[in-house]
């Protein structure tokens, strides 16, 4: 049997939307940007020496 709203209530569908806490609402701290900024170069590193590994292989091995 389907669940009838209350008067006057309106009943809620979705996600529950969350509240933002400070840390949230904060701009991001230099250390997180620096960091991010080298896993993106460590990422991209490994990415060129994987794709020049496989080169080398199926070229001259």
């Amino acid at each position: 049997m389907p669940q009838v709203a209350r008067a006057g209530r309106q009943q809620r569908h979705g996600a529950t939307r969350r509240r933002k806490t400070a840390l949230a609402r904060r701009s991001r701290s230099g250390v997180d940007v620096w960091l991010d900024r080298l896993v993106g170069i460590a990422v991209l590193t490994a990415l060129i020496v994987g794709a020049l590994a496989l080169l080398v292989t199926l070229l001259w091995g």
